[in-house]
């Protein structure tokens, strides 16, 4: 699994097809396909469902995509701050399942803090169903 690879599988998802996300990324469609294919056969599940009318994520591959994200926006923060220049406000990022007053407290600790100081990052996952 690269970092590449998780960047192309979140532009599908944003472009909603295999084809826009090829042209978008600059890369031919069945390149962006093959590289698509053989994660999912690293990691043994079906990121996308695939039909006659487009591509939709799977439940596996809706899970897939939070992390995914999470690990994509984790590597821009490393580059940006060792490699460009520091951000200029701090982060603060928090993961929970989906509860109602998670998100509560979570908009109650926004209102209660320096907001221009730090940028806020709420990602909710689902629990896992698999023993």
């Amino acid at each position: 699994m690269t970092l590449q690879q998780l960047k192309y599988i979140i532009e599908v998802v944003n472009c909603g097809s295999i084809n826009e996300a090829a042209k978008k990324l600059f890369v031919s469609q069945p390149s962006l396909s093959n590289a698509i294919r053989e994660l999912e056969n690293e990691i043994g599940i079906e990121i996308f469902l695939r039909s006659a009318k487009g591509i939709t994520l799977s439940v596996d591959g809706s899970e897939f995509l939070s992390y995914a994200r999470q690990v994509v926006e984790q590597a821009s923060l490393l580059e940006q701050r060792y490699l460009y220049e520091k951000p200029s406000r701090q982060l603060c990022s928090i993961s929970t399942q989906h509860y109602a007053f998670a998100v509560n407290a979570f908009v109650n600790l926004i209102k209660q803090s320096g907001a221009e100081e730090y940028e806020f990052t709420l990602r909710e996952t689902r629990k896992s169903l698999k023993t």
